[in-house]
C-alpha cells in the first residue's frame, strides 16, 4: 500500500518590526536557515507582480514541506501594512519557526511570517537608461536540485560573491556554477538576445527564479538552456533583471563591450514584435 503523507499541524504568527516582537533564538530560520523570502516593489500602495510573489511563496513552502501558507490573511496583512506607501520595498520572510530536535521537522508548524518595509534604491531609475559592467565573480556555485530556483534563507554563496565583488571594478558580476554554465548575477537573472531569438541560462541545479524573469515569459518567447560564458559573450545583447530594477542593459562583461543603443533597440524591437503576434 502506498505510504499515507503525515499531516504536520500548522499555526502562522504573522509580525511587523513596527510591532516590536523579538524572534526567539530557537527559531530554526535563525539556526538552519530553514525558510524562504521574497523582495517586491511597492507602488502607490499596490505589490507589483503579487501573483508571481504569491506563487513563488507558495512554491517553496510546498518544496520545503511547510505546508498550506494562508495566502488570504497574509494579502489582507499586507495590504493594511503598505497602505500609505507610495514607492518602496516589501520583503516577506516566512520561517519554520521553533520546534524539532536538531535538523529534525517539529510535529507542529509554527510559522513566523515577517514583513518588513525598505526604501526604495533611488538609483535604480537609472539603470535601465545607462545600464550596468559586470565582471566574473571567483565564486560559482554549487548545484543542488533539490533547493534550485528557491529563494531560500541559505544566502551564503551570495554574502561571499558580494564579499569577493568588493575588490573587482563593476556595477555587478556575473556568476556561474562548477560547471561553467552562466547561472545569474549576484542579485538578478539575466537573458540575453541573438538572432531575434531570447536566451536565459536553465536554473535546474541551482540559481534563483526571479519573479521579473516569470513576469518576461508572459511576453517574450525565452529559450531556458545550459549558456557558457563564451556563447554569453557572443550575444547581441545582454540583459539583467529582477523586481525591483526590471530590465537593465548590460554594457560589458569582463571588458567585452556591447552597445548600449543596439541593446534596447533589440529589447523594443522583441516586444514590438511579441505584441504584434
Amino acid at each position: 500500500m502506498p505510504k499515507q503523507k503525515t499531516h504536520i499541524a500548522q499555526t502562522i504568527k504573522l509580525v511587523t518590526p513596527q510591532q516590536g516582537v523579538s524572534i526567539s533564538s530557537n527559531d530554526r530560520g535563525f539556526n538552519y536557515g530553514d525558510g524562504f523570502f521574497t523582495t517586491a516593489k511597492i507602488v502607490d500602495a499596490q505589490v507589483e507582480h503579487w501573483p508571481l510573489h504569491s506563487a513563488r511563496l507558495v512554491e517553496c513552502a510546498q518544496r520545503l514541506s511547510f505546508g498550506e501558507l494562508d495566502l488570504s490573511a497574509l494579502q489582507q496583512a499586507i495590504a493594511e501594512y503598505i497602505k500609505t506607501v507610495s514607492l518602496g520595498v516589501l520583503k516577506i520572510v516566512v520561517t519554520r519557526g521553533e520546534g524539532g530536535r536538531g535538523y529534525g521537522l517539529p510535529e507542529q508548524s509554527n510559522l513566523l511570517i515577517v514583513l518588513s518595509l525598505l526604501p526604495f534604491p533611488s538609483h535604480y531609475a537609472q539603470l535601465a537608461q545607462q545600464g550596468i559592467k559586470l565582471a566574473i565573480s571567483p565564486v560559482q556555485l554549487a548545484s543542488q536540485p533539490l533547493l534550485a530556483g528557491l529563494k531560500t534563507l541559505n544566502r551564503l554563496e551570495q554574502v561571499m560573491i558580494k564579499r569577493a565583488m568588493q575588490g573587482q571594478d563593476c556595477d555587478d558580476v556575473l556568476v556561474c556554477d562548477y560547471h561553467n554554465n552562466v547561472i545569474e548575477t549576484s542579485a538578478a537573472n539575466i537573458f540575453a538576445i541573438k538572432n531575434g531569438r531570447v536566451f536565459s541560462p536553465s536554473l535546474q541545479n541551482c540559481g534563483i527564479q526571479g519573479v521579473y524573469l516569470q513576469s518576461l515569459c508572459d511576453k517574450l518567447t525565452i529559450e531556458f538552456t545550459d549558456i557558457k560564458l563564451e556563447q554569453l559573450l557572443q550575444m547581441e545583447a545582454v540583459f539583467s533583471c529582477n523586481s525591483l530594477m526590471g530590465i537593465v542593459p548590460v554594457t560589458a562583461i569582463d571588458g567585452m563591450q556591447f552597445e548600449l543603443a543596439n541593446s534596447l533597440v533589440l529589447l523594443h524591437g522583441l516586444f514590438t514584435k511579441e505584441s504584434a503576434c
